[in-house]
């Protein structure tokens, strides 16, 4: 089985939070994530999941040269970030595909799938 990894990309321009959500539609957009964890869960696919602050909680630690740096905020500059994650395991691209589309319908939002790369034997 592969590894795949669902990304939920977000508008950086907004950095939405669940408290900035409409109650009602956050309540009924749980729900339906929930069944969709649920559902993931139950048929074995569940690795890992979680959602995650904006970027401009984020810290950036470089320790390539001879000391620490750690900079506010994070790494790159960019129109989008990545707002939440699951890890499944599928059987193949296709398998992975129709859990991304699950995600999507359930979060109304796009999922982004990849697979992960298997580090070698030996």
């Amino acid at each position: 089985m592969t590894k795949y990894f669902l990304s939920l990309p977000h508008d950086s321009a907004e950095e939405p939070t669940m408290e900035s959500m409409d109650p009602a539609e956050l309540q009924e957009i749980m729900a339906a994530v929930d069944a969709f964890n649920t559902a993931v869960q139950e048929a074995g696919a569940f690795v890992s999941a979680g959602g995650l602050h904006p970027p401009s909680s984020a810290t950036t630690v470089d320790y390539s040269g001879d000391s620490p740096v750690l900079t506010p905020g994070p790494f790159v500059e960019a129109k989008e970030y990545l707002g939440g994650f699951w890890i499944i395991e599928a059987e193949n691209d296709d398998v992975a595909i129709e859990w991304a589309k699950q995600a999507s319908r359930a979060l109304r939002s796009r999922v982004e799938v990849r697979a992960l790369q298997e580090a070698p034997q030996g």
